[in-house]
């Protein structure tokens, strides 16, 4: 087989990513051969324990995390993503030889564009990926934008604005990672976007507090607990909700210590009140954040991410957006558990082409840029 076309250029990729929920790596195999991307093959590999615990550890207090420690994470996390995309392209049928290159975002571990000195970090070594596969493997997507004066994240509009604008309506997109953000996608063309503000990680946090489990399925459990008004609104106050766009912020903001110093004194009394109240936080906060886009307020809403399996945060979504059809991506032809994914791997493809984007009205950028690090494979054999 062979992923070109008979012009030569390459149109398989594949995608990785572990998002803000460190629950695993979505990796994908997409074909660009066609008008859209379509997908050969697409898995989700759960994290072993020791690697789970590790990440959740650094989650916990990035600030202290050892370095060493650190640098021996970021490899052993390489090597996982490697593995994960040999699995993938043989689900796939295909072989390595076949694939024009991986785009792993790897792991965010902190994503600070506010700071002083501006930074994000992802980690997975990129060079472990290309020494197992033998695969050029593009990453480092965030970094360049953030030394252009833009906040790095989201990059997912990029890609919707591909698959799902439409020019007889209005559309948003949004994803449900651990932090929410939002695209906009006028019908007259433009895209812009956002993270609005947590989506899964406060809940996930708040529930693994209480249950053996990862995650509220379905969110039965908030759905048995009752909303806090009070403390909704006060948690409302938080600034990074009057924030204007471009903005974006991470699970290392909206962390276990964010929500410890926000816990009323009835919260672990109330525990099923608290993780209901957190949800709506999350469906209020998505709710203020497109209303406040009255010049791009879209008539349909595509939702993708993790967060589309719990049916009491879409459902709480759509009642504070009445005005709004609400439809998974999966209506749109993108499965939701893997436009991420996608996403790093058409990342991938923009980077070989060696194509700008332009991400101003998204993060920010001051100008276009080429986003992306190249790390090729050793050579198959070595040089004489």
């Amino acid at each position: 087989m062979s992923g070109r076309l008979e012009s030569g250029t390459p149109t398989r990729f594949v995608g990785l990513i572990s998002g803000t929920s460190m629950d695993g790596i979505d990796a994908v195999v997409v074909d660009f051969a066609g008008a859209a991307p379509r997908t050969l093959a697409a898995t989700t590999l759960e994290f072993d324990p020791g690697l789970a615990h590790e990440l959740d550890a650094l989650r916990q207090d990035p600030d202290h995390y050892p370095a060493a420690r650190l640098a021996r994470l970021d490899t052993r996390l390489g090597e996982a993503l490697g593995k994960a995309a040999l699995h993938v392209i043989r689900l796939a049928e295909l072989e390595p030889a076949d694939i024009a290159a991986i785009g792993s975002h790897g792991q965010t571990v902190l994503h600070r564009p506010d700071d002083r000195w501006p930074f994000t970090l992802q980690i997975g070594n990129p060079h472990c990926i290309a020494a197992l596969t033998g695969i050029a493997t593009v990453t480092d997507f965030r970094r360049g934008d953030l030394a252009i004066g833009g906040q790095g994240a989201p990059l997912a509009p990029l890609l919707h604005e591909a698959l799902f604008h439409h020019a007889d309506e209005s559309r948003a997109v949004l994803n449900l990672g651990g932090i929410a953000n939002l695209t906009l996608l006028p019908a007259s063309g433009g895209v812009s976007g956002f993270d609005s503000g947590p989506a899964n990680c406060l809940i996930d946090d708040w529930y693994r507090r209480h249950h053996a489990g990862r995650f509220d399925a379905q969110g039965r459990w908030a759905a048995s607990g009752e909303i806090d008004e009070q403390w909704l609104a006060e948690l409302m106050q938080d600034p990074y909700f009057r924030r204007r766009p471009p903005k974006s912020t991470g699970i290392e903001y909206f962390s276990a210590g964010w929500l410890d110093r926000h816990l009323p004194d009835w919260a672990h009394d109330r525990p099923a009140d608290t993780q209901a109240t957190l949800v709506e936080l999350t469906a209020r906060s998505i709710a203020t954040a497109l209303k406040q886009c009255a010049d791009a307020r879209p008539t349909r809403l595509l939702v993708c991410g993790g967060g589309v399996h719990n049916q009491y945060m879409v459902d709480r979504i759509a009642g504070r957006l009445p005005d709004i059809s609400v439809d998974s991506s999966r209506a749109h032809g993108v499965d939701p558990d893997h436009v991420e994914a996608v996403l790093f791997a058409w990342l991938a493809r923009e980077r070989l082409a060696a194509r700008p984007l332009a991400t101003g009205a998204i993060t920010g950028a001051r100008q276009p840029h080429i986003a992306g690090t190249i790390c090729a494979p050793p050579p198959s054999k070595p040089p004489h």
